[in-house]
């Protein structure tokens, strides 16, 4: 009688790689996720040559990746993952959570920034949301990391070409984006629908040519489309 029981399928465990050189901490971040279904650890790799190797074997979803290793370093490791397996989507990993290797991290194509002083629970979630192809970054530690480290270009140029395909509504989602505000601030500030908050986000991306938000608000600082400020 209770058929639908029968159809009811268990999705399939987002396959993770980890990528650190140190063990101790590759271990740590294997014994958060492996306990819990929802995962599957299919390696781990000791620096950014031996992960970019092992994810074309073993494809995994996402690359929890530390962006300061030999051999290979994570952001390099991470812009070659990012063109040559594009489904595998990477979050990288840092010592300290203003870093200026993230912002490189993040332009080279990773999906999201995590310090490696946050919970398991914060992990756990940050694999989710990357897994789905949103960006998992803070949207204030992005903003105040762009504005540490991004140099904005005394004459943009090619880059502001893109800027004018824009229409006021995406402009104006962009700013806001830019400044921190996650979609339901946006939305609030607008008047809009969290759902419309999206749909302008997605033409905005498209237009930009960049794949997640993160990318999207460093294009901003690098246009001056938001104004760097400076601490003090």
């Amino acid at each position: 009688m209770n058929a639908t029981t029968h159809d009811v399928r268990e999705p399939k465990p987002i396959r993770v790689l980890i990528a650190d050189d140190q063990p101790l901490v590759r271990r740590g971040l294997a014994l958060i996720l492996a306990p819990d279904p929802a995962f599957e650890v299919v390696g781990e790799a000791g620096d950014g040559e031996e992960a970019v190797t092992l994810a074309h074997q073993l494809l995994p979803d996402v690359v929890v990746m530390d962006i300061r290793m030999p051999v290979l370093d994570g952001v390099a490791a991470t812009g070659r993952l990012a063109r040559e397996l594009p489904g595998c989507r990477v979050l990288a990993l840092s010592t300290f959570d203003l870093d200026e290797y993230v912002v490189t991290a993040l332009r080279a194509g990773a999906c999201g920034f995590l310090p490696k002083d946050i919970s398991p629970e914060e992990l756990v979630a940050a694999v989710r949301v990357v897994h789905t192809g949103e960006a998992a970054v803070a949207p204030r530690l992005l903003t105040r990391l762009i504005s540490t480290y991004v140099r904005v270009p005394e004459r943009p140029g090619p880059l502001l070409a893109q800027v004018d395909g824009l229409t006021p509504r995406e402009t104006e989602v962009w700013r806001l984006m830019a400044t921190g505000l996650d979609n339901a601030e946006i939305a609030e500030a607008m008047g809009v629908s969290a759902s419309t908050v999206k749909n302008h986000i997605t033409g905005l991306f498209g237009k930009l040519g960049v794949r997640d938000r993160a990318q999207a608000v460093i294009v901003a600082y690098e246009t001056g489309v938001v104004e760097v400020r400076r601490p003090g």
